[in-house]
């Protein structure tokens, strides 16, 4: 088992480039089953999560070729459909939730998908109704082994368009019926679709194949079915997730960044929700610029004075992904704020590390955290812990920077499924921090 040692107060400075977004990677990388021939992904993060997902599409036949750092090219000509039934598949697609997209994929071009049941971020309950009543919409036969806790769906006689209402506006379901309708017969209309930049990049990739999708970026998608699909190249955007968090972890250690190439006409309300905060951004090109905070950030409280609540929300609204690290630049910002995660119910748990640390939240449920502001009148203590999910990783590893002392954090693997070399490039900065086998 490895853990990071981390040195806590240093003042970092320097340039960083965000990674490959990871919830773009895994809807792209299983929509290279929809077609035999080859296809050229670039910007794809070298992450845990990713790294599982391409070596089940290897054991699944696709042929993979690396072409460089973050390229590859894929070709799906002799796909091993029978694999899905094998032990080895379902061992290997439970550990990775991202996996149930390419169930999509394999329904609409084998006539058959199984899976089973995801693995992924101890976060709350994480529902895949909206996946499988989006397949029976489209005429397939669904079943569920209790005993195995293993899902299949099957359409011999292949899948047929069909208007749906969802009953979530599902990222990851929307790419997965989006991806099995675009070879159904007729014409598929997906009201109520998650519009998030990463589902508008399927889109616009399937469309590049021979798709005829029309809607993107909004919430009604209309999808006319095609034969077949063809190859082609597609870049991959940056990590809006990571972005935030370099974000957040500049304001909390007092540091001057600059986040290179983030797309900024992607990362809709992110860079105002920071600055609710108090932190300075600044727009330089497509790059972001946080200035060295001497002096603290300060939140602003609502129009009436009330305090300010931030919670997250389907896209245009606020990534859940993000609010463990907002919730993390709340305790040294100067005023209060009240955390509303409404999406997970399990994801804010992770605070009592950070009172152990010394941080003031009052978690008043699952679902809601006051945080009051120490203003960097006090810092955080350093201390040992373990990372719980990806974002309350990365949180916690950002406290643990702006904290006093040396701290310890345990498994770290939690935090490589999400964030590439991270240690490495916070170094490549100024951190002091070190990874250790134990």
């Amino acid at each position: 088992m490895e853990v990071f040692k981390i040195e806590g107060g240093v003042h970092l400075k320097g340039e960083v480039i965000p990674q490959g977004a990871k919830n773009e990677a895994l809807q792209i990388l299983c929509a290279v089953l929809l077609t035999p021939e080859k296809i050229t992904i670039n910007n794809i993060p070298d992450i845990i999560d990713i790294n599982k997902l391409i070596k089940l599409l290897g054991n699944l036949g696709v042929k993979v070729e690396k072409l460089g750092h973050g390229s590859y090219t894929f070709q799906s000509d002799e796909v091993n459909v029978e694999y899905l039934e094998t032990e080895a598949f379902k061992k290997e697609g439970g550990s990775l939730r991202g996996s149930i997209m390419i169930v999509g994929p394999l329904l609409a071009r084998f006539g058959k998908g199984y899976i089973p049941k995801p693995g992924g971020d101890k976060i709350g309950r994480r529902r895949l109704d909206t996946h499988f009543e989006g397949f029976i919409n489209l005429g397939a036969k669904f079943r569920y082994n209790r005993e195995d806790h293993f899902y299949g769906v099957e359409a011999p006689d292949g899948l047929v368009g069909a208007d749906m209402l969802l009953d979530e506006a599902s990222v990851t379901g929307t790419a997965n019926i989006v991806m099995a309708a675009v070879l159904a017969k007729g014409k598929t209309t997906v009201y109520n679709a998650a519009c998030e930049p990463y589902l508008q990049q399927l889109c616009k990739m399937l469309n590049s194949m021979g798709a005829k999708i029309t809607g993107v970026g909004s919430n009604l998608l209309t999808i006319e079915g095609v034969e077949k699909l063809g190859g082609c190249t597609h870049r991959i955007l940056p990590d809006m997730i990571e972005i935030g968090s370099w974000i957040g972890l500049a304001a909390m250690t007092r540091s001057e960044i600059t986040i290179k190439d983030v797309s900024w006409e992607n990362l809709g309300v992110i860079p105002n929700v920071f600055r609710k905060l108090g932190i300075t951004l600044e727009k330089r090109g497509d790059d972001i610029y946080i200035p060295e905070h001497k002096d603290g950030y300060e939140v602003k409280t609502d129009i009436d004075g009330s305090i300010l609540t931030i919670a997250d929300a389907p896209w245009p609204g606020f990534t859940p992904d993000l609010l463990s690290i907002v919730l993390v630049v709340a305790t040294q910002a100067k005023g209060d704020v009240l955390i509303h995660q409404k999406m997970f119910e399990s994801r804010l748990f992770f605070v009592d590390k950070l009172i152990d640390m010394g941080a003031k939240i009052m978690l008043c449920d699952p679902h809601r955290a006051v945080v009051i502001g120490h203003d960097f009148k006090s810092v955080l203590k350093a201390t040992t812990m373990s990372s719980p999910d990806i974002r309350a990783g990365i949180s916690l590893l950002i406290a643990a920077l702006s904290a006093k002392g040396t701290s310890t954090i345990q498994n770290i693997e939690q935090i490589d499924r999400g964030y590439e070399r991270i240690d490495e490039r916070l170094r490549a900065i100024g951190a002091k921090i070190v990874r250790e086998k134990q």
